[in-house]
Parts: C-alpha cells; structure tokens; sequence
C-alpha cells in the first residue's frame, strides 16, 4: 500500500487544516512513543530480571544501555535513508523488524543474550524516534514546529507516566518477558496503524540522491553546521541527566528508599507530570516568548536541580528533597528538549530533515547510553552516584547552552 506525497502547500496539507493537524499529531505522537515505552515500561522489572538471569545491577542497566545506544546510532541509518527513499517505507520496514526482535527478547535466557537483542531492538525502534522529527520538518516551521515538538513532549511525557505503572500491575499477574510481550504487540499495532494512515510527506523531488557519496554529503553539511552542532550538545548533555535517572531510579528508590515496583511507578508518574506541564506550557509560549529564552529557563532548572539532589544525597536529606529535585529535572527537560530540537531541526532544508534528525537522536540518546549506567557501576546501595552523574550532566548542558547559543545567531 502506497500513499501520496503531502506537501506543506496542498490543499490537504496537514498545515492547512485544523482536524489534519490533529490527526498528524495523534499519528506521530502514537510512533514517537515506540522508544519510551521500550524503555520505560519494563523499568519496574529490572530488579526482578536481574535476579530471575543472575545478573547483577549494572549488568542488568546494560540492557537499558544497549538499547539507547542503538536507538542512536539506528537513526544514522535510517535518517538519511529516508532523505533518498521518502519517510514511509523505511518506517513501515523499521517497525516489523522491531516486532520481530522484541519477541524474541521475551525468550531471552540470560543477560548476555537480552543485552545483545536490546541493541538490535534500539537500532529497529530507531524508525519512529527518527522519522517522526523528520516529518515534522517536512510540514512545519519556526513557531509552527515548536507547538508541535512541544505537543509531542505529552506523548514522550505520558508514556514514561503511563508505562511503569502499567509494568508494575503487569508484574503482579506476568513474569518479566510478558512484557515484551506487551511491547510486541504495541509494536505490531503502531506498523498497522503507519501501514493504513501514513502519508508520504518528503515527495521525490526534495530527495537526495540514493549514491553513498549523496548521502555523505548531507551528513557532512549538517555535522558543519555549527548552531545546529551547538544545540544538539546542549541537548544530549541535558538528555544524560535524565537517562542517568533513568536508568539509576529503578535500583535506588527501591532499594535505598525502599519503594515498591508500584510506589516507584507512581514517583516516576508524578517527575514525568513535571516533563509534560513544561512542555505544554512551552508550546502555549511558542510565539510570544522567544525559543532561545525558554531553552535557557529550561537549561537553568535542570542545572538547579543537579545540585540539589547532589546536596541532598550528601546531607542525607531524605526521599522528599530527592523527589522534589527530581521533579524539577524533569521539568526542565519539558522546555530543553522541544526548543532544542525545533531550533535545531528549523537550521536545516527539508532535503537534509532526515539527516539532522538522526544526528541529533544519535548525539542524544549515545550520550545518554554512555552516562546512564555510570551511577549503577559506582553502586547502588545510596543516591550518591546518580546524584553526581545528575549533576555534571546538568552543569555541563547549561555551560554548553551559555557558551555555544552565545555564539551563535538567535
């Protein structure tokens, strides 16, 4: 089944029309949540898993690790790839591969082998994280965009919101590969759903050529391109303090804290609501506040709250200050991200919208695959790591924002 190209010009553009624009965003924002719930909705279980494969904590985060890592670098595949073939058929491809190997991460028999399918799960889930941003920029612009990025920061905040209280109530009544189960058949009805109401959005005349030098090409123009460079550092770094917790929390709420795999789920509901409310308010300020001041309010509040919860986990100031910072983390990423990604998308051709998305996924989510388990090496008996790991990543996203934007064009 093929669909035709839509253009930001036609008549039926999704741009044009209000009820377009709404079914697009549900469409994107039922893709984009490939990747969060592959991560998010198994986190209770991590625990358990470590203990049913014999595996100890760090090893265990591994399988949370080798995913980010190849839902990055599987965006430097199919990006460009869909600069030369369109948006569509990468996608549809990507999201039955995807189906295929999740299955086969229930039936996993040790940690070794579910870490290695983890990476081949990333690399597939890498479609929809990619090609959704891709699509973005093939119909929206400037204030348009960044009301739209921001409307799908409540997928991307509702799933980690949504799925680790779905996974711990999963646990109640399923082992731990039940829910790959689960993420099977979501998968199955996401490449349905992209199958019957996807248009093609990137038409052949804006495509780059199909040769691996055209395809060079439009990675080398984007890598050049210094704002676009400066706020995809800025975001990664923003992004590994929150895979750090990410990865982190599961362990240490529950075992320095003593929470259920239910009180964790609701905890990490309740940082995610932090995530949405930013992001909404984002896209409700897009146009009247200008980008580049919401990213740096953002960028503020992530490095505030790094420092908080190292100064908590220090003093030994309780769960309540950890929580609270927390939140503000979270919250902060509701801002950093969409002004990021919108900023960053918008400083580059529709030809090239492949491309920058899948550079910009794969600095962010390398990043955070690399720093995510660092506090789970260093131990998960106390906050400490996790909070330092917080910290710098949080530090280290405002200097990148204070010093790169600055010199750079607004």
């Amino acid at each position: 089944m093929t669909a035709a190209p839509v253009h930001a010009d036609s008549p039926t553009s999704p741009i044009t029309h209000a009820h377009g624009r709404t079914r697009m965003f549900i469409l994107l924002g039922a893709l984009t949540s490939i990747g969060p719930l592959a991560i998010d909705l198994y986190l209770p279980a991590l625990p358990r898993l470590a203990a049913d494969l014999g595996a100890s904590a760090s090893a265990a985060q591994l399988s949370l690790t080798s995913f980010m890592v190849g839902l990055g670098t599987g965006q430097v595949v199919v990006g460009p790839l869909s600069d030369a073939f369109g948006r569509r058929r990468p996608l549809l491809i990507g999201f039955a591969a995807f189906c295929a190997v999740s299955a086969l991460c229930a039936a996993s028999p040790s940690i070794g082998v579910l870490v290695a399918l983890r990476l081949l799960q990333g690399l597939t889930a890498a479609t929809g994280v990619a090609l959704t941003k891709a699509v973005v920029r093939d119909l929206y612009g400037g204030v348009e965009a960044a009301r739209f990025f921001s409307m799908l920061m409540l997928v991307t905040g509702l799933v980690p919101l949504l799925a680790p209280m779905l996974g711990a109530q999963l646990l109640r009544v399923v082992p731990w590969p039940g829910l790959f189960g689960v993420i099977t058949a979501a998968g199955g009805l996401l490449w349905l759903t992209a199958l019957l109401a996807l248009p093609e959005t990137h038409p052949p005349h804006l495509r780059t050529g199909t040769a691996p030098g055209a395809v060079a090409r439009s990675m080398v123009a984007v890598l050049r391109h210094r704002r676009f460079m400066a706020l995809t550092l800025t975001a990664a770094f923003a992004s590994g303090a929150m895979f750090c917790y990410i990865s982190g929390a599961s362990f240490v709420l529950q075992e320095v804290y003593g929470l259920s795999p239910q009180g964790f789920s609701v905890l990490f509901g309740m940082n995610s609501a932090g995530m949405i409310i930013t992001g909404q308010l984002a896209g409700r300020l897009a146009g009247r506040v200008s980008m580049r001041l919401m990213l740096a309010a953002g960028l503020a509040l992530s490095a505030v709250a790094g420092v908080l919860l190292l100064v908590a986990a220090l003093a030994g100031l309780g769960l309540p200050v950890v929580t609270a910072a927390l939140f503000l983390m979270t919250s902060g990423q509701g801002m950093i991200y969409p002004m990021a990604l919108t900023m960053a998308m918008s400083s580059q051709p529709t030809s090239r919208a492949g491309s920058a998305s899948a550079l910009f996924g794969l600095v962010q989510w390398v990043t955070g695959g690399i720093t995510g388990p660092i506090s789970g090496a260093f131990g998960t008996g106390t906050v400490v790591p996790l909070a330092v790991t917080v910290a710098v990543m949080g530090l280290a996203a405002g200097l990148s924002g204070a010093v790169l934007l600055r010199r750079t064009h607004s």
